[in-house]
């Protein structure tokens, strides 16, 4: 039971003031007893002989008759409005109510945000059955600086320098066994794009895995004339993701979130070339020894069958 936080006795209380009564007191002693007023003694007396232990009990202080209420019809109407993505002042316009009732409807059908008219999608997790189906791209910018910047610690005052630029990193990682390379180039254009592209390709070929299919972002620099002579070269298919979709191209995103949490943010580096120096040796580790949970623990390398003797 809830008890209105302005209530002069708890329902353990009036209990206690029923019996007192009951036991032969008068109400005058029982206001005096319980140190509330008169009224408040023959209101609870009254509704315990009229109930028994029930009226003891906080009632609603809805009114029993509102006849400006709006009607049931019309709710299911402003949340049949509402699925059909209309705002909450077309609504109102619509129904001739006040946009602070369809604001109330819409709020306890929970559909006050957009986003609560989509159903949640179910998980899309796939992966193809060997090295080389399918290589995930995507590039990522990270701020050049000449001092540690307030991310690692954690002051503005020794934030990077003033215009010292960017480096973009282009990712790719193998769906089947999610063994990842990293580029660092001075720019995103197609040249760079290019490179990279044909570096990662050569790279899987010489692991024995040559790629059959190039998974990108709609970015110009990734179906450029270079990028297409290189994906041509190496007999690989391009393919990209739908448009504000991420999680097409999860894999690469999932990357480079691990690529920033444990190497770009995981210590100070005094400069950005400190902390490009760095890239090699942690990939070389996340690629031979780091364990992934969707590799049941096992590093990348071992799911490539000419690399270090595997036979799987």
């Amino acid at each position: 039971m809830s008890v209105h936080r302005n209530a002069a006795l708890s329902l353990v209380k009036r209990r206690e003031l029923v019996d007192f009564v009951a036991a032969g007191g008068t109400l005058k002693a029982a206001a005096a007893a319980f140190n509330v007023g008169g009224n408040t003694v023959r209101r609870w007396w009254r509704r315990y002989m009229l109930l028994g232990p029930t009226g003891l009990e906080d009632r609603s202080s809805r009114p029993k008759h509102m006849p400006r209420a709006i009607s049931e019809d019309v709710r299911q109407e402003a949340v049949r409005l509402r699925r059909e993505r209309r705002t909450v002042r077309a609504i109102a316009s619509e129904l001739g109510i006040s946009k602070t009732s369809v604001a109330r409807i819409v709020k306890d059908a929970g559909l006050s945000r957009l986003r609560a008219l989509d159903p949640p999608e179910p998980d899309n997790r796939y992966e193809h059955p060997a090295p080389g189906d399918m290589l995930h791209v995507d590039i990522k910018k990270l701020a050049r600086f000449h001092a540690p910047g307030h991310r690692v610690t954690h002051t503005r005052a020794n934030g990077r320098s003033q215009g010292a630029g960017f480096d973009y990193l282009f990712v790719a990682v193998d769906d089947h066994s999610r063994l990842a390379m990293v580029g660092v180039y001075p720019d995103e254009t197609k040249r760079s794009a290019a490179d990279f592209l044909d570096r990662a390709l050569c790279a899987m070929e010489r692991l024995g895995a040559p790629v059959q299919r190039v998974l990108t972002d709609n970015g110009k620099c990734f179906a450029s004339d270079l990028a297409r002579a290189v994906y041509a070269q190496h007999n690989a298919s391009h393919r990209t993701t739908r448009p504000y979709r991420p999680r097409t191209n999860g894999k690469a995103e999932r990357f480079i979130q691990t690529l920033l949490r444990e190497w770009a943010y995981a210590t100070t580096y005094t400069t950005a070339d400190q902390r490009n120096a760095a890239l090699l040796p942690w990939l070389r580790w996340y690629n031979e020894q780091r364990p992934h949970a969707s590799l049941q623990g096992c590093a990348p390398i071992t799911r490539l069958p000419n690399v270090l003797g595997n036979d799987s």
